[in-house]
Order: C-alpha cells, then structure tokens, then sequence
C-alpha cells in the first residue's frame, strides 16, 4: 500500500468505526451506568470480536457469508434480536438505591461476554469486513499475500477501533458521573437505557429484513 492508499484507509476507517452503531452505544451505555472500569472492558469486548472477524476474513470464510444473503441476514436479525435482549433485560432489572445509574451492576466477566456478543451480531462489523477492507488489498495477489494483507489491515482497524472505542468510554464515563450526581430518578435512567437498546434493535432488524 502507498501512502495515499495508507491515508485513505485510515480516514475512512476513522469514520466508519467512529460513526455511531451498537458498539459505540453498548459501551457508552456501560460507561454511563457503571463507570469507566465497565466501559474499558466493554471496549476490549468489542475488539474481541474484531480480532474474531479479522480471522474469518484472513480465512477467506467472509466470502461464504457473502455469497449466502440468507445467512448475513440471519445474523442481522440474531444482532437486533440480541439487542432487544438487553434492552428488556435493563427494563426488568430491579432498581438497587445503592447502584450507580440505578441498575444494579453487571459483572466484568458478563460485561465482556455482552460486548463480544454485541460486536459478533453487529451487521456493521461485518459489512466492514465483507465489503469495505477488501477494496484495500492488493490486486491479483497470491492467497498467502491477501491473508497477510487482511490481517495487518484488520490488526489497524482493530487498533483504530481500540482508540476511538476507549474515547467513547471515557467520555461517557465523565457524563455518568455528572449525571449520578444529579441524583435523578434511577427508574428513568434505566428506560431511557432500555429504550437505546430497543430503538437499536427495531432500526437493525428493520434493515435486515429490508435489505
């Protein structure tokens, strides 16, 4: 890759990791409730599942996805579905008085788990690497070269992903502590955090089944 290829992937990376979508909410959401602790974990979740699409692709097996329609579909619908999961699971969570942001706090291990889950189900994350990454490696190249190139180009994404990931967590953990300290209602914070996971979850199955 030249430098202008270089910089070309880089700024259009940048945006479309740092364009918001159900990674970027699930660990600003994390960040808010529970603190900046919560939100660097929910971002190395996230990055998890990355390094498990960077793999798939260097694999070749991003072309079996995208020769099936049916099966990238079914992934969307697994993503939103999952989505709407955690939003009914914030709305029936009981409100502890003694929990930031009024819902009691998940552990780091189930934290993880989510946000890897979140990443794997998220039809952006794998639109990325089905349609936008190849566009960046080397015409005509043998197999073992594409593989590498998919890999390096797939560690930069990660590490781009990474940086911006953990802005958003540590922004977001800043506003959480502001907001705590307002003292407003723990039961409205928690349907206001169920109501970004459902209106995540209506706008990916909706676009799943649409497209």
């Amino acid at each position: 890759m030249g430098i202008a290829q270089v910089l070309g992937f880089t700024g259009a990376t940048l945006i479309l990791v740092g364009t918001p979508g159900p990674n970027n909410v699930y660990i600003s959401l994390r960040s808010l409730t529970q603190g900046r602790r919560a939100g660097v974990v929910s971002a190395l979740a996230i990055e998890t599942g990355t390094i498990v699409y960077v793999v798939v692709a260097a694999l070749g097996l991003a072309a079996v996805v995208q020769a099936s329609p049916g099966l990238f579909t079914a992934i969307s619908i697994a993503g939103a579905l999952y989505l709407a999961y955690l939003g009914i699971r914030v709305l029936n969570a009981p409100t502890a008085l003694d929990t930031p942001g009024g819902i009691p706090p998940a552990s780091l291990s189930r934290i993880y788990r989510d946000g890897v889950l979140v990443n794997l189900l998220n039809p952006k994350a794998a639109l990325f690497f089905l349609a936008f990454l190849p566009q960046f490696t080397t015409q005509g190249a043998t197999p073992t070269q594409l593989r590498t190139e998919m890999l390096l180009l797939g560690l930069a994404t990660m590490l781009i992903g990474l940086t911006l990931d953990l802005c958003y967590a540590l922004a977001a953990a800043a506003i959480g502590r502001r907001v705590r300290s307002t003292r407003s209602p723990s039961r409205l914070r928690n349907h206001l955090t169920a109501a970004v996971y459902l209106l995540l979850a209506g706008i990916a199955l909706v676009t799943a089944l649409t497209a």
